[in-house]
């Protein structure tokens, strides 16, 4: 079996490496491959009663419970390309895999990736954020419903009252509103269930819901509040790796199919519940208790000072017990007729998810589409005081994100007790205010933009300074034709040669890489052909030009406007910003910019280079409107980290939107990755002279 995170080169090309690997040992081999478009030459119970032994290249989480009982070797899909050979000698040797995951399966399920690495590089570090990552994807459209659905209840059924913003009982408001609370009390253990999912698989599901539940539900502690979100990220990661430990279990061979459906779930819950309701549970409710008594020890000093504590905690957890102490102090004071302490409360409750939603639309660049859609609902979240709708970029992004939110929670607050802003019920958000629970409203105001605005630079701030301590640069300005303008139209327009930092990638030693427009290149002439191996294509190329005509290669995704014979960059960066102009020029992207951050996000999580001078950059982005694909011949080659160590030579970049995965463009590009393990065929992409005879090779490939 083979998989890759993105389903789309790597998959293929290990299945193919490997199936000719066991072709010239004279063995039989079944590869199913888990790529982008689903699953295919699906293994099944026969296949794999009747096997010697089972190899998974895989660099993402695959489910290996149907292999109980035979040998199993667990390696990342580069070992699929690099050792082929080597992998098939090794698995006569690999450990039993266990149906519970006993030692077999601990060796084989938990070694990410062995020496040499998959394509993210398989270190322990990168296994923890793609887990966050994993449990963060699963929750936002949790936060998204839930607080949309909220804020809408709000606005078109609720009113300020002595108690709190309000919606009356037995409404079909109401009714929304508690459907929306749904989404949020879901919010918290979905985060936790699919952090663990992540790391363990099937059997951790379970204790990390059961857990982040216990995690938001104070109650079981005895804390007046949960531990919300960052309690939900701790008890993901125990439950995930408190699973790993149990699959170490050695079991009788009779209790190995209930483990992962009832041993496993039941010994992790219990164990994870019992442990945060009486081991950590109890300092989070010492935390609550004593921070409430410190607040209440502080109503007579400065306003200022105050305001600014209060603006902190209120922006620290979103919901944990940091928070609650801060917005129940506040609440408290309000019977006793002190409304100035809520009022500060009530200016800090919106500049998280308004802060948020704000820096993704100053800088674009910075964050996905899935990203910029959340900031879009935190926006209308903040309007109405859920702060919850930062929760997502605060879990992705906690070291950026958190102290941000800090920052302009304390600034809103201050700035709140300053002018003596008051707030009559046991609410924040612009909509109190527009309300009339509010006293000192433009100053209100004052302070929630103010907050805002700090929150929003601050944290974009944050995350270019961890770009570019990681080798990155925003994707500004790399492309220097405007979407569905013609390479050469940037030196028409007088665009000039410029020194832009170097992006990530192997070899790139920091160094700073030119980037120019690329100016016009003449046609190379059929009688100046001197390459004996790509003759024969080149008098195709010939006839085929002569008639007008040239072949469609890929389903028409690659064209004579997409191929270049001569790449002129000679570092990866540099390549795929040439390479994103030539895209570009076909009036298919609408965002060529985007187009270069999103290749390059690719590039983080790992190399495209394949190999056997091959490399495959490729991007999911709506930055294009149609799959499209590129390609370009270095004569020298390009360092881009490749598996085996070669430079890259021949270059196809691929761009499809987000909402075209699983067409048949996936389908060709699988097509594509297969063809270029055939030597023959690469020899004919190299020799070919020009672009027509590089379609006319292409040609094959369909």
């Amino acid at each position: 079996m083979t998989a890759c995170p993105t389903g789309i080169a790597h998959t293929y090309m290990a299945a193919e490496k490997l199936a000719q690997a066991a072709d010239t040992l004279g063995l039989e081999m079944k590869v199913e491959t888990q790529g982008s478009i689903g699953a295919e030459n699906v293994l099944t119970d026969n296949d794999v009663r009747d096997a010697d032994g089972i190899i998974v290249a895989a660099d993402k989480d695959v489910d290996l419970s149907r292999f109980a009982g035979k040998r199993v070797l667990k390696v990342g899909v580069a070992e699929g390309i690099r050792h082929p050979e080597q992998l098939i000698e090794r698995v006569r040797n690999a450990p039993v895999l266990g149906a519970g995951g006993g030692a077999g399966a601990a060796r084989a399920a938990g070694a990410e990736v062995e020496a040499g690495g998959g394509a993210g590089g398989g270190k322990e570090r990168s296994v923890a954020y793609k887990a966050l990552m994993n449990g963060v994807s699963y929750m936002i459209p949790f936060v998204v419903v839930g607080g949309l659905l909220i804020a809408i209840s709000l606005a078109l059924g609720g009113h300020a009252t002595p108690e709190g913003y309000a919606i009356p009982e037995g409404s079909f408001w109401e009714s929304i509103f508690k459907i929306g609370e749904i989404g949020f009390q879901l919010m918290v253990p979905i985060l936790s269930g699919y952090i663990a999912y992540a790391i363990a698989d099937r059997p951790a599901l379970v204790p990390g819901m059961i857990g982040g539940w216990i995690a938001n539900t104070g109650a079981l502690y005895d804390s007046e509040a949960g531990a919300g979100f960052i309690g939900a990220i701790v008890t993901g990661f125990l439950a995930g790796y408190l699973v790993l430990w149990i699959k170490k279990v050695e079991v009788p061979r009779f209790a190995q199919p209930i483990m992962p459906i009832i041993v496993i779930p039941i010994v992790a819950t219990s164990a994870l519940g019992l442990f945060f309701i009486y081991v950590i549970g109890k300092p989070i409710a010492w935390v609550f208790e004593h921070l409430t008594s410190w607040l209440s020890g502080m109503t007579g000093t400065s306003a200022i000072l105050l305001g600014a504590i209060l603006g902190l905690m209120i922006a620290f957890d979103m919901g944990g017990p940091v928070n609650k102490t801060a917005f129940l102090f506040g609440a408290g004071l309000i019977a006793s007729g002190n409304q100035t302490v809520m009022g500060m409360c009530a200016a800090a409750i919106p500049v998280m998810p308004l802060g948020q939603g704000l820096a993704t639309l100053v800088r674009r660049k910075l964050y996905s589409e899935q990203e910029r859609e959340t900031g879009m609902a935190a926006l209308f979240m903040g309007f109405f005081g859920i702060s919850e709708g930062a929760i997502p970029f605060a879990a992705a992004r906690p070291a950026q994100v958190i102290p941000a939110n800090m920052l302009g929670g304390a600034v809103a607050g201050a700035l709140a007790g300053l002018a003596g802003v008051k707030d009559a019920v046991p609410h924040g958000g612009p909509i109190v205010a527009v309300l009339g629970a509010v006293g000192g409203v433009p100053m209100f105001f004052l302070a929630v933009v103010a907050g805002t605005v700090v929150t929003a630079l601050t944290t974009n701030a944050l995350i270019s300074i961890k770009e570019r301590k990681t080798g990155r640069v925003s994707s500004a300005a790399l492309v220097p034709a405007q979407a569905g303008a013609p390479v050469s139209a940037a030196v028409a327009a007088g665009v000039e040669e410029r020194e832009e930092p170097a992006l990530v990638g192997a070899g790139s030693g920091g160094s700073r890489s030119r980037i120019a427009a690329e100016p016009p290149r003449p046609e190379a002439s059929t009688e100046e052909i001197t390459y004996e191996a790509g003759a024969g294509a080149a008098t195709e190329a010939a006839d085929a030009k002569e008639n007008g005509a040239l072949p469609e290669v890929l389903s028409g995704y690659l064209t004579a406007q997409t191929v270049k014979v001569s790449l002129d960059a000679d570092g990866k960066e540099a390549a795929i910003r040439e390479m994103a102009a030539m895209l570009a020029s076909t009036g298919k992207v609408t965002d060529p910019e985007e187009l270069v951050r999103a290749a390059f996000a690719r590039e983080e999580q790992g190399t495209t280079g394949l190999g056997e001078e091959i490399a495959i950059p490729h991007a999911k982005t709506d930055a294009v409107t149609a799959p499209v694909v590129g390609f370009a011949r270095s004569a020298e080659g390009v360092e881009w980290g490749s598996l085996d160590g070669t430079k890259a030579r021949l270059i196809f970049m691929i761009t499809v939107p987000e909402a075209a995965a699983g067409d048949e463009h996936l389908r060709i590009l699988a097509l594509l990755s297969r063809k270029l393990m055939d030597p023959a065929f690469r020899e004919r992409l190299m020799a070919a002279p020009d672009e027509p005879s590089v379609l006319t090779v292409l040609a094959d490939i369909e």
